[in-house]
């Protein structure tokens, strides 16, 4: 069973306790913030391992120079 509560046309409130949002706006709203801020932290971490691939390249050339200064 469930009882509005009171003030409140979007809530209800379970036997077991539990209030319940039924306003389907906010929860598509909440979904596609989450969903954008995912894409956010994916692009970022995309963007961290490029940039530690090419850190990583650069210390290859890096010693790649050294060794070849030190034969001339």
């Amino acid at each position: 069973m469930e009882y509005k509560v009171t003030g409140y046309s979007h809530l209800v409130k379970r036997e077991t306790g539990g209030v319940i949002n039924n306003d389907k706006n906010a929860y598509a709203l909440y979904m596609k913030r989450t969903k954008a801020k995912q894409r956010q932290n994916d692009e970022l971490r995309g963007a961290l391992r490029e940039i530690n691939s090419l850190k990583t390249e650069m210390h290859e050339i890096k010693d790649m120079l050294k060794k070849f200064i030190e034969k001339l």
